[in-house]
């Protein structure tokens, strides 16, 4: 008797080849054929190549579009683990035209704000140009910033946003928030000043962005926003690069407008390679890291299990709705 034809599962953008030892897969040993891709397609014919013989599709946040152009080459896929609780880069209308389930995972939200604090001291104490510098057999390159007595503007006061606000009180900072349905009583309870848009611009020394990338929030950070912050003032994105016009502050960035600027998000990912923001010497990149904690990739893939085995036993699953 043939053997039974196994449903096959793609896991995606495995970049630092732990999507295996992270969770326990033996719930599905036997039942699905497993197969773990540690590179990333950017072009949508690459993408569709490789998925065109997977039922699963398991999608690492937003790394690998999955467009109603994509989805509607896949007619062997059944279900998209997303992990996170949202995924911008999945067409949800388009898979639900074509009867495809989307489900996702638990996630633990301090990654991205104390990222975001690695990257602020990093940027106002140089500390890759000191770290450097050691490495190098030289000494001290610069003089350091301050964080005491300063004033840290926050763009969004949700839940990240009010953990970074509460390091930037430790610090001694001032804090202030704007974003478009931040109300005045509950910018006070979190112990941080409400104030206007442009005013959050122009009186931060540090301006550190905490929103959710939507029609309304994208480009939100323009060239009128970055032409008010002070020279000596720092940008920090770790929500969603598209919320800056990345554009405009190449070009402040490029004329020492401001004094720098910490990245971990960006138009487009994974970075280019000759891309400016790559070598400017006034900012501090990463690639897109605010997640990558060992304890939230354990969420994700445990869940990511969890849900196969569900929807293979019939069972309710996570199910994104709508």
């Amino acid at each position: 008797m043939a053997k039974p034809i196994l449903p096959r599962v793609a896991v995606l953008d495995d970049y630092q080849r732990v999507a295996l030892t992270m969770a326990d897969w033996s719930a599905l040993a036997g039942r699905v054929k497993v197969t773990v891709f540690h590179d990333h397609l950017a072009k949508p014919a690459e993408v569709i190549k490789r998925l065109a013989p997977f039922t699963i599709v398991c999608a690492m946040r937003e790394r690998t579009p999955l467009t109603a152009a994509i989805l509607k080459k896949l007619p062997n896929l059944k279900l998209i683990c997303s992990t996170g609780r949202r995924n911008a880069s999945i067409d949800m209308a388009a898979a639900k035209e074509r009867g495809i389930a989307v489900c996702y995972t638990g996630y633990t939200p301090h990654g991205a704000s104390e990222l975001a604090w690695a990257a602020i001291l990093g940027l106002v104490r140089n500390i890759p140009a000191e770290a450097n510098s050691v490495r190098a057999g030289k000494w001290q390159v610069a003089v350091g910033g301050d964080l005491e007595g300063r004033t840290l503007g926050l763009v969004g006061l949700g839940n990240l946003g009010t953990r970074v606000a509460k390091v930037g009180q430790a610090f001694g900072m001032k804090t202030i928030a704007w974003s478009q349905n931040l109300t005045g009583e509950k910018a006070a309870a979190a112990g941080v000043r409400l104030v206007m848009k442009d005013e959050l611009f122009r009186e931060s020394d540090i301006v550190s962005i905490h929103l959710v990338l939507s029609d309304r929030s994208r480009g939100l950070v323009g060239a009128h926003e970055i032409g008010l912050m002070k020279p000596t003032a720092y940008l920090v994105n770790s929500s969603r690069g598209p919320i800056v016009d990345e554009k405009a502050l190449v070009a402040a960035l490029r004329k020492k407008r401001i004094a720098g600027a910490a990245l971990d998000v960006f138009d487009t990912e994974p970075l280019p390679a000759k891309h400016p923001l790559r070598t400017l010497d006034n900012v501090l990149a990463t690639p897109h890291i605010g997640f990558v904690t060992r304890q939230t990739y354990d969420i994700f893939y445990r869940d990511t299990v969890e849900n196969i085995a569900g929807w293979l036993d019939g069972k309710p699953i996570r199910v994104v709705e709508g």
